[in-house]
């Protein structure tokens, strides 16, 4: 049976093609080693329960550590009811992870009784564990937040740290490391849930844990194994290096989207090519694929958007309006960006990677759409040219006459907050899963942002921008006409908003500018 890219649950090096994670293991495992007790905590589909199997099987394969796997997910609602019945839980979950990796240990633990009455009493199975086991014992615990919100985790949490404070003593013997993985952070889990009478209770639980600090992003190098090994057993030419980048650009190694890319291809666009090739195109097309799909990762990503409106409206910044912001993790905001896997620091404050932003702004577009009178029902085909070239002349004209027409009377505030989402809107239907307006913001005092819109294998790069004089406009266009040669093109766009009134001229004109030619318009 040969292997699949695999975008659910574990992944398996016999089951599924896998990108290089050596390095990352290693680093968890000198963790490990230096008995750290700690969380990967990191947004979902982000390849923690497949690290953690990995590292169970490594730590298995190394003879002197033992690995008790626990899960914490879909169990029983009685489990968290007290301490006691979340003792025994665990209990039994130790119990099921010895059963066929130790059976000495496993009749040992048998033998002392399978009940705990509380957190006292599995603390003192778990050093009779230790004192029993010719092996260091590493606990390793999945979608610990299943349990976050209930107080028994707390004392659980409170019962591993009481011990490691005081490991050395015989009295007190315990795991070597414990590693916990889920999305949130479990240091924080105590400011949610804690009661004023709980106050003194719950000191900390989880203050003994080390900063994890391993990257969790797939790396183009760390790509790279995966498609040759694609490659290898498939007859499949592709450059896997330029491949592994270009997969990179798009994902910033977030490892849902880097696997849904290769399985889309491998599965969807492969079998339907004359010749067994993959190449920038097929890439092109699977991102567009994967835009228009739902999957479980875009739904919980618009739902947290739509949950938290402070935050959508820090995104929509971002996405829309091009703000430039500086990172800051203890701003509680961007830390909630960055817990669900929106934001993260790309010297400064950023979408998480170009697929997101893509997404979010098509989603934000689709609203305006839905509740405006926005011209709907548009197609490409008006403004298709010979070899598959879009008009955007002509394109820019019909915007220019639309923005004319329906937004002229509005005041200048409303289209200097919403007009590039408007511009959004107008070409995502004339698009319509052929291409794509990734933005490419660039800094510079006329605040602008250059859309970079594919249509099917050609690209085009438009600049939107805020009028602010001649001379910053003149700057402007020769900092366009650099970029443009950076990207290879011979022709750029130029959509202007001019908060002027009297002065607005609605014009529209070709500009020469350094070898380059410019189609501006001004609305």
């Amino acid at each position: 049976m040969s292997k699949k890219f695999n975008i659910t649950g574990t992944c398996y090096p016999a089951l599924h093609y896998m990108a290089d994670t050596s390095a990352k293991l290693k680093a968890i495992m000198a963790m490990v080693e230096a008995g750290e007790y700690f969380t990967i905590n990191r947004p979902r589909q982000y390849g923690k329960t497949t690290m953690l199997a990995t590292l169970a099987e490594a730590l298995s394969a190394r003879g002197d550590y033992l690995p008790l796997r626990m899960n914490f997910q879909g169990i029983d609602s009685k489990w968290h009811e007290s301490d006691s019945a979340f003792a025994e839980m665990v209990l039994k979950q130790m119990a099921d992870a010895l059963e066929y990796q130790d059976e000495e240990l496993f009749k040992a633990l048998e033998s002392r009784g399978a009940k705990a009455d509380d957190m006292a009493g599995l603390a003192k199975t778990i050093t009779y564990l230790v004192h029993q086991s010719s092996k260091k014992l590493v606990l390793l615990i999945d979608e610990v937040d299943a349990s976050s919100n209930h107080l028994p985790f707390l004392s659980f949490l409170g019962m591993l740290r009481t011990k490691y404070l005081d490991r050395l003593s015989p009295q007190h013997a315990t795991f070597q490391s414990v590693v916990l993985a889920g999305v949130h952070d479990i240091n924080t889990l105590k400011s949610k849930i804690r009661t004023a009478e709980d106050a003194d209770k719950y000191n900390s639980p989880w203050n003994i844990a080390a900063d994890f600090k391993v990257t969790m992003s797939l790396l183009p190098h760390e790509i790279v194994p995966m498609l040759e090994d694609f490659a290898q057993e498939q007859g499949v030419q592709l450059d896997a290096v330029g491949m592994a980048g270009r997969i990179y650009y798009y994902t910033s190694g977030y490892p849902f989207l880097v696997s849904k890319l290769c399985k889309t291809m491998a599965e969807d666009l492969l079998p339907a090519k004359a010749e067994k090739a993959l190449g920038e195109a097929e890439l092109a097309q699977a991102v567009q694929l994967l835009l228009r799909e739902n999957n479980t990762n875009f739904d919980s990503l618009i739902k947290n958007l739509e949950n938290n409106p402070e935050l959508y409206q820090l995104v929509y910044r971002l996405a829309i309006d091009n703000e430039q912001m500086l990172f800051n993790n203890h701003d509680p905001l961007i830390s909630l960006g960055v817990l669900y896997g929106i934001l993260r620091d790309s010297n400064g404050l950023s979408i998480h990677n170009p697929i997101y932003a893509e997404l979010i702004s098509n989603y934000m577009a689709s609203k305006l759409v839905t509740t405006s009178t926005l011209v709907r029902g548009q197609t490409a085909s008006p403004y298709l040219l010979p070899g598959n070239a879009l008009n955007l002349a002509l394109l820019l004209s019909n915007f220019q006459a639309y923005m004319k027409e329906e937004y002229s009377s509005k005041d200048w505030s409303f289209l200097e907050r919403h007009g590039r989402l408007v511009f959004l809107a107008f070409v995502k239907p004339i698009l319509n899963g052929k291409g794509h307006t990734f933005k490419e913001p660039q800094i510079s005092e006329e605040q602008r942002l250059d859309v970079a819109l594919t249509f099917l294998e050609r690209k085009y790069i438009v600049e939107l921008k805020i009028w602010r004089g001649p001379q910053a406009h003149e700057e402007g266009l020769k900092q366009l006409s650099a970029y443009l040669d950076s990207q290879g093109l011979d022709e750029g766009y130029l959509v202007i908003f001019d908060p002027r009134t009297k002065e607005k001229s609605w014009a529209q004109q070709w500009i020469e500018m350094e070898g380059k030619r410019v189609f501006a318009i001004w609305v």
